[in-house]
């Protein structure tokens, strides 16, 4: 059953009990590749295999993982080509309470640096798989990213 998330703010990204960072230099101009993370976000199953579908809503996102896990998010912060950011509104991932992912991009020779970070907080038990789920939530952000760099002909 989906539930409402504690409504943080950007900060948070910073002050959150759960982050996980990861990073990874790609190719692609960070031009192209904030397109691709803020303006084409049907394109998202495209590149990102977890994703079985995005839309674009008022404000924000809806986006469906494979497996059933759905998010309705709201954009924080959308500065091109820089950082694009969304807070999760509503899930139905049990024990969460509050979940920012903001992405920064920064020139690296002509590709791009991405810096990805997971802000969460929840339940005890919410936090522990968190933290124990990193490495592959790290796997499948490098796959991400790879595959997009290939999509953006990088």
């Amino acid at each position: 059953m989906a539930h409402r998330l504690r409504p943080v703010e950007i900060d948070f990204v910073e002050t959150a009990p759960v982050r996980l960072v990861f990073t990874r230099d790609i190719a692609a101009a960070p031009d192209a590749v904030f397109h691709a993370l803020a303006e084409d976000v049907p394109g998202w199953p495209e590149w990102f295999s977890a994703v079985s579908s995005a839309r674009p809503t008022e404000g924000g996102r809806e986006v469906r993982l494979r497996g059933g896990t759905r998010f309705e998010e709201s954009v924080l912060v959308a500065k091109a080509p820089e950082v694009y950011a969304y807070r999760v509104d509503v899930t139905n991932t049990p024990g969460a309470r509050a979940w920012i992912e903001e992405w920064r991009l920064t020139p690296a020779g002509t590709g791009t640096r991405i810096r990805m970070a997971f802000a969460l907080d929840g339940t005890a038990a919410f936090r522990l798989v968190c933290r124990l789920a990193r490495p592959g939530v790290g796997q499948a952000f490098r796959n991400a990213v790879t595959a997009l760099d290939r999509r953006l002909g990088g």
